[in-house]
């Protein structure tokens, strides 16, 4: 029977277009033993940084109306013990890996690249959401001409596919996307997570030691999803969408304002056997609406 969800990006081939998403999922160890994660189109590593990172101290994951908020700090085992320990065991199980790429200084980011361009990952996923020390601590995602400049040289060193996720924090979502796609950027991710603030009203100080973090959850997927739409209809390069997945239905939103794939992340806190279910609705809404493929639908809206 033909794959009606099988999905090619940049010439890498996804048995379907759901990828668990960077920062929800490790690296699928404690997911496997739940199910088959070969099941998956694809699994975005943990945000990995060229130094193992301890991440952030204090209260790091606060629930909210609707989502969740985080402070990890990009916590990871640096990208040195990631192709040591973890990839080998990751490219035991057939799926598509992506390495998702973070840094304070762009020399980091391009280090971090040519040592996995030694190795068998699939893509790598740059993170430009990271607070940059040369730009006094501004993301290199929030400006189209810096985050331009960062991609440019990033592509220059990257012997793999390299996938880009936008920041939703950024001036202008469509002046970045097509600055990242000018840039040579050969796919596009959005949305990271939104900046936010919680408040301990009863100790009367901010919930973060950082006072600011990223929101996620289906409280954001309104904005994410008018945010895909917005990138799909002005870059010709292929858009994964992410941002509150949690039903079928939401992934079909995103498939038919445009993107080619999705990433599901803060579900599975919910519900840690949701991407095995999705797929399985996925491949039953292809046949019940006689679609000859998934992409049939894709960007009809």
């Amino acid at each position: 029977m033909k794959n009606k969800l099988e999905t090619i990006i940049n010439g890498v081939k996804f048995k379907n277009p759901i990828i668990a998403a960077s920062g929800c999922y490790g690296f699928g160890r404690e997911y496997n033993e739940l199910y088959d994660i070969s099941l998956l189109g694809g699994i975005s590593s943990k945000g990995l940084t060229l130094e193992p990172r301890q991440g952030n101290k204090g209260i790091r994951i606060w629930e909210t109306a609707s989502g969740m908020m985080n402070s990890v700090g990009l916590q990871n085992p640096g990208v040195h013990r990631f192709i040591e320990e973890e990839l080998p065991w990751m490219r035991k199980h057939d799926t598509v890996i992506i390495a998702n790429l973070g840094g304070s200084l762009i020399e980091d980011y391009i280090e971090g690249i040519n040592l996995l361009n030694k190795t068998e990952v699939n893509m790598i996923e740059l993170n430009i959401s990271c607070p940059n020390v040369k730009t006094g601590g501004m993301a290199l995602g929030i400006k189209a001409d810096i985050a331009f400049e960062a991609v440019k040289l990033c592509k220059q060193a990257s012997k793999k596919p390299l996938m880009v996720k936008l920041s939703p924090n950024a001036e202008n979502i469509i002046e970045m996307a097509q600055a990242c796609e000018a840039a040579g950027a050969d796919s596009l991710s959005l949305v990271n997570t939104f900046n936010a603030m919680a408040v301990d009203v009863r100790n009367k100080k901010a919930v973060f030691n950082n006072t600011y973090a990223g929101l996620s959850g289906a409280a954001i997927k309104p904005i994410a999803l008018r945010m895909v739409h917005q990138v799909c209809k002005n870059v010709k390069i292929p858009v994964v969408g992410l941002g509150g997945i949690y039903t079928l239905e939401d992934i079909l939103s995103f498939i038919m304002v445009g993107a080619t794939a999705v990433q599901v992340g803060t579900a599975n806190f919910n519900e840690p056997n949701i991407l095995p279910t999705l797929i399985q609705q996925l491949e039953q809404y292809c046949e019940e609406e006689k679609l000859n493929h998934i992409s049939d639908i894709q960007g009809i809206i």
